[in-house]
């Protein structure tokens, strides 16, 4: 089935050749189609970050800070924890716009490689059930897609095991995108609603984290639901 897939695969291209999401350069093999990425990009992409330099909480750098940044110190959170993956600059920054808005989706199999290296090596996550936050009303019409719920359904693929729900619903409300953190939250607020039961250790995954708003409402709506423990997971930190 394997050796099926990968002649497909190269045939396909042969046909319709697709190109690196960085470089643009010619994708050849059946590893660089899958995820839409040449060898070297894919070499020059960090795996996925240690704990070490990061928040203990929030998952963002430290600076001078040792395990918890200044911001976690000073507030609380309704999640336990959170995970990054990459800075939303550069490179990961042109990564995530190919995947977000160009729908390259064999990103998503790039992204998804990550989160399941990262849930496998995790203890705190053996048990959590993940839950991919809901896109605002309308988005899917106007985008065709929602890049968010498309990457965790290539996580249930990944992780046969694993149990995934989604048991968030998001009300109208303003796009998130010029908004300051006091403005996202009140925007959010009463939008977001569970829709079953919150499982005892859940897993959100989102794509980007900027001010943390999203992931606040989420967590807190879940741990209302009866969520003993919210963890969280976002591909990039702006």
């Amino acid at each position: 089935m394997k050796t099926f897939k990968k002649i497909f695969l190269q045939a396909k291209n042969l046909l319709f050749p697709d190109t690196c999401a960085l470089c643009e350069s010619a994708l050849i093999e059946s590893d660089e189609i899958r995820v839409g990425l040449c060898r070297d990009c894919i070499s020059s992409l960090n795996s996925v970050p240690t704990d070490n330099g990061k928040c203990k909480v929030c998952g963002k750098p430290l600076i001078s800070e040792v395990e918890t940044c200044l911001s976690c110190r000073n507030a609380s959170h309704s999640y336990d924890r959170l995970w990054t993956l990459f800075p939303y600059t550069g490179k990961y920054r042109k990564l995530l716009t190919a995947y977000k808005f160009g729908k390259k989706l064999p990103l998503a199999d790039f992204f998804t490689e990550k989160i399941t290296e990262l849930i496998r090596n995790e203890p705190l996550l053996e048990n959590a059930v993940i839950i991919p936050v809901p896109p605002r009303p309308g988005k899917i019409k106007e985008a065709g897609w929602d890049q968010v719920d498309y990457l965790v359904k290539r996580l249930e693929k990944y992780l046969p095991q694993a149990s995934v729900k989604r048991l968030l619903k998001r009300g109208k409300s303003k796009v998130q995108k010029q908004l300051n953190r006091s403005q996202r939250l009140e925007n959010l607020k009463g939008r977001i609603q569970i829709i079953g039961n919150a499982p005892n250790t859940a897993l959100i995954i989102d794509d980007v984290i900027t001010t943390g708003s999203t992931m606040e409402v989420c967590s807190n709506v879940l741990k209302e639901g009866g969520a003993q423990k919210v963890y969280g997971i976002c591909l990039v930190y702006d």
